[in-house]
């Protein structure tokens, strides 16, 4: 029988996460590689094969039906290969080599990012792969080793760890609160110019959370600025455009140098939790045992929302 060569398995692995992905643009992301090389990959794969995986067009890549039957068998050779990698790095126990991780921008630049250097510090031989994206990917299609989220997981192959709650509060420059005064009551809220944020995947405002008494309610205000982007929506308050809704960690430094005040503070509430997720099959890893330890580690200082809640 023929030995299947390492250009043929680059290709299966490029035909797998672009089939799985639904593009070139996210398999070149996931494998760290350009499109062209994707794209090459598989057209030499398509011609040692003698079939067409995809039927392309210039919005979509769809698998042929010969296509599909590979996919299948491609995904399960991938996951064999995958799984001799966690035994050998169970095997190896030493953490060592790469931890491929991902999490949304707010969380990846003020929590994760300043915090790897210690990480690295303490784990030398480890090397760090941070995806930051505001968009789900999926962990076991893109190997992905540890991932940071909002909420609660649907998936039942992932494994769950509660890191903290995920804070937030209104604030608004000191220029503007001179200007324009301080809401003291919810309802305060629609005489003063708001800044909000569009959800990127429902491309819906967000419904901001106010713990009123015993319940909590959901405001949405009239906004005379709205982004796409957590980060935006800080800077922009920042800048004088008005009330914004922040999470605490995103504000923390603003209000520490000055150019933030929180407001409405006694209303206050968490948007859900801050999870860690990682697939079972890697459970064992060396490389997700230590990261998942040094997070617990690092979640673990007093909570933002607490300082700042005091300074009002």
């Amino acid at each position: 029988m023929e030995q299947i060569g390492i250009d043929r398995l680059t290709g299966l692995i490029a035909f797998s996460r672009a089939a799985s992905l639904g593009s070139y643009t996210a398999a070149a992301r996931a494998l760290s590689v350009s499109p062209s090389a994707v794209s090459k990959s598989i057209q030499r794969l398509e011609e040692r094969l003698g079939l067409k995986l995809f039927a392309r067009t210039t919005r979509s890549l769809t698998l042929t039906p010969e296509g599909r039957v590979l996919h299948d068998r491609a995904i399960r050779l991938l996951r064999d290969a995958e799984e001799i990698e966690q035994v050998a790095a169970t095997v190896r126990g030493e953490p060592a080599g790469p931890v491929k991780l991902a999490a949304p921008s707010p969380i990846a630049l003020h929590i994760l990012a300043p915090k790897l250097a210690l990480f690295r510090e303490r784990y030398p031989k480890i090397t760090v792969d941070l995806r930051v994206s505001d968009t789900m990917s999926d962990l076991i299609q893109e190997g992905i080793d540890v991932a940071i989220r909002i909420g609660s997981p649907e998936d039942s192959r992932l494994i769950a760890l509660r890191l903290g709650p995920n804070k937030a509060g209104a604030f608004a420059s000191p220029a503007y609160l001179a200007k324009r005064g301080a809401p003291h009551r919810v309802e305060d809220l629609e005489g003063h110019d708001c800044v909000n944020v569009r959800h990127y995947n429902s491309g819906q405002l967000l419904r901001w959370p106010f713990q009123v008494g015993n319940r909590t309610v959901e405001v949405l205000p009239t906004a005379g600025v709205v982004v796409d982007n957590t980060e935006a929506v800080t800077v922009a308050v920042a800048g004088g455009a008005g009330i914004g809704l922040s999470p605490t960690y995103v504000a923390a430094p603003y209000v520490a140098r000055g150019e933030l005040v929180p407001v409405l503070t006694e209303y206050w509430a968490d948007r859900g939790a801050i999870t860690a997720l990682w697939s079972e099959s890697r459970r064992g890893n060396p490389n997700v045992t230590a990261f998942v330890a040094f997070l617990r580690e690092i979640f673990t200082d007093p909570p933002a929302r607490d300082r700042i809640q005091t300074q009002n």
